[in-house]
């Protein structure tokens, strides 16, 4: 994994890049990042460029041995710590080390880095148990940190959703970032840093990983996998910054979201002249779009709100909008300001909330619809 492979986050690489020319590497590191963000690919990208032979101003090499094992996970100095449960194949004593060729092929699949706990948990066959990193996983680090490095400068430990900790495992690793190891680097990926202990968060470099950037997500997924453009922006859209979420809904069916919006608008703002039959026709095809659809399409029409409130506030907030969303943001975003911006995004995550509860979608849409409608009245003062 290299930075380059990782779209967007231009500021946090450079930050990682810069601590590794300055020779101020911290020996423990928390990337905190939401599930779908690039937090575990970045800590892989670093370690690559921090034992890299052959660094580059920009980047590890790709090519040096170091790079190449690490890259396949492969690497002697670089280990990883994970939460785990018993399973078929591991029926007691369930700990990190043997699961390892089960990790390297779930990271290493298409899209694996971006995937989360549950995805995993899936990807082991846990069923419906929960994963977590046991007390007994801290005797296993104890002994891995002492011992020296094998090959590389620095000997990497990557603890994944150290949220999950036994105490005993927390208090383990605490002991060791109190004292470090020599040459050993403890990255922490956490996607819910509060609930570390206080301790450990006080003894880490925090590094925040942002979510992903529509236009940054859209120009990957075009690149990376050939998805359409118009596609790619909605999966971008609907997936808030999510990478494992666009990527696992890039083979479904298409649904031109923003065509359906645009038409919802317009039926909303009929209603409010007395006309209904527009609006129960969106709600006969919001009815067949499936239950999981119509979630999407509500999170997309929830994305498409806050863009038109930016664009009425500027426009240069909102670069890249192909012309025919431009078009109609223009137009809408007369509609859409801070005097009931906040209630179109409130009644439209109530629907979502409602639909996913199993509401009757065709009576929920209505409902949504001449709320909506109601909203779009209130004025500019």
């Amino acid at each position: 994994m290299r930075f380059a492979d990782i779209p967007g986050l231009a500021e946090v690489k450079q930050v990682l890049r810069q601590s590794v020319r300055r020779q101020h590497v911290a020996h423990a590191q928390l990337f905190r990042g939401a599930e779908g963000s690039g937090a575990l690919a970045l800590a892989l990208a670093y370690a690559a460029f921090l034992n890299c032979e052959n660094r580059q101003p920009e980047d590890s090499c790709g090519q040096c041995p170091n790079c190449r094992k690490i890259d396949r996970l492969v690497h002697p100095d670089l280990n990883f710590i994970l939460p785990v449960t018993t399973t078929k194949a591991v029926s007691k004593d369930a700990l990190s080390h043997k699961f390892t060729a089960d990790w390297r092929s779930f990271v290493l699949a298409d899209g694996g880095m971006y995937q989360g706990l549950n995805d995993w948990m899936q990807h082991i066959g846990a069923d419906n148990k929960q994963g977590s990193i046991s007390k007994d996983e801290a005797v296993q680090l104890l002994k891995l940190v002492s011992l020296k490095a094998f090959e590389a400068p620095f000997k990497i430990v990557v603890i994944w959703l150290p949220e999950l900790m036994h105490p005993a495992a927390a208090n383990a690793v605490l002991k060791l970032l109190e004292e470090p190891p020599p040459a050993t680097v403890f990255l922490l990926v956490s996607q819910q840093p509060d609930k570390l202990l206080p301790t450990i968060l006080s003894r880490v470099q925090v590094v925040p990983v942002p979510r992903f950037q529509e236009p940054d997500l859209t120009q990957y997924l075009v690149d990376n996998y050939q998805v359409p453009e118009t596609k790619a922006r909605q999966l971008a859209l609907v997936s808030e910054g999510n990478l494992g979420a666009a990527l696992a809904a890039r083979d479904a069916p298409d649904n031109d979201y923003f065509t359906f919006f645009r038409e919802w608008m317009q039926a909303c703002f009929r209603v409010s002249q007395g006309k209904l039959e527009d609006m129960v026709a969106q709600a006969d095809k919001f009815q067949k779009l499936g239950r999981e659809n119509q979630k999407e399409l509500l999170q997309y029409s929830l994305g498409l709100v806050r863009k038109v409130l930016l664009f009425g506030l500027d426009s240069q907030l909102v670069p890249h909008l192909p012309a025919a969303e431009q078009t109609f943001i223009s137009k809408f975003s007369p509609f859409v300001h801070r005097y009931n911006a906040e209630g179109l995004a409130q009644v439209l995550n109530e629907a979502h909330f409602h639909v996913e509860r199993n509401a009757n979608p065709r009576m929920t849409f209505v409902d949504v619809s001449l709320q909506i409608a109601e909203l779009l009245r209130v004025a500019v003062n």
